[in-house]
C-alpha cells in the first residue's frame, strides 16, 4: 500500500490556512494597524521561507540548480502568496469584510481555482503549455468543483439572507416622550 504521510500535511496546511484570516484579522485590530500585521506576516516568511530552507540545503549539502524558469515561476508563487495575504488583509480590515464570511469564499474559489489551473496548465512540456489533459480525471472531480463553488455561493447567500434579515428586525425607535405639567410631548 502506498503511504499517505502527505495527507498528514495536507491537513496541517489546511489548518495553517484555515486560521490565517481570523489570526491576521485579530492581529492587526490589537496592533491598530493592519500593515503592521502584514509585516508580522513578512517577519514570519523570513524565519520560515528563508533560513528553514537554507538550514535543510545546508545540512544537506545540496546547492540549489537555478534556473530562470524555475526561479520566476518560484518567485511568482511567492508573489501570489503576499498578494493573497494583503488582499485578505483589504477584505477584513481596510474594507470590514466579516472574516465569518471573508475566508470560507477564498478558500472554496483557490481549490477551483488551483484545480482549474492544474487541469489546463501542462509546465512539464513547456513552462508556458496549456491544453487538455492526456489523461481525463475522474467525473467526480467535476462535480467536485461545482460543489465547492456551490459552497462558496451558498456563503455569501447566508451573508445576504442574514444581513435582510436583520434589517427587517430592525424596527424604528419610538419617538421620545417627555412629561409635562400639560401632558405627555413628543421630541
Amino acid at each position: 500500500m502506498e503511504s499517505r504521510i502527505w495527507m498528514v500535511f495536507v491537513a496541517l496546511a489546511g489548518l495553517c490556512w484555515g486560521v490565517y484570516v481570523p489570526l491576521i484579522a485579530q492581529g492587526g485590530k490589537e496592533l491598530k494597524s493592519s500593515y503592521a500585521s502584514f509585516l508580522c506576516v513578512g517577519i514570519a516568511y523570513f524565519l520560515i521561507a528563508i533560513l528553514f530552507p537554507i538550514a535543510i540545503l545546508w545540512y544537506r549539502g545540496k546547492a540549489p540548480q537555478f534556473t530562470v524558469s524555475g526561479t520566476t515561476l518560484a518567485i511568482l508563487a511567492g508573489i501570489a502568496g503576499a498578494l493573497g495575504a494583503l488582499c485578505v488583509i483589504f477584505a477584513t480590515f481596510e474594507f470590514k469584510g466579516p472574516r465569518i464570511y471573508v475566508a470560507p469564499v477564498i478558500f472554496a474559489l483557490a481549490p477551483v481555482i488551483n484545480t482549474l489551473v492544474s487541469l489546463f496548465w501542462h509546465p512539464e512540456q513547456s513552462p508556458l503549455h496549456f491544453g487538455l489533459p492526456k489523461e481525463t480525471p475522474h467525473w467526480t472531480l467535476y462535480v467536485g468543483i461545482l460543489l465547492a463553488g456551490l459552497g462558496a455561493g451558498l456563503v455569501l447567500f447566508s451573508k445576504e439572507y442574514a444581513e435582510a434579515s436583520h434589517a427587517k428586525s430592525a424596527k424604528p425607535a419610538a419617538p421620545a416622550t417627555v412629561a409635562t405639567s400639560t401632558g405627555a410631548t413628543h421630541l
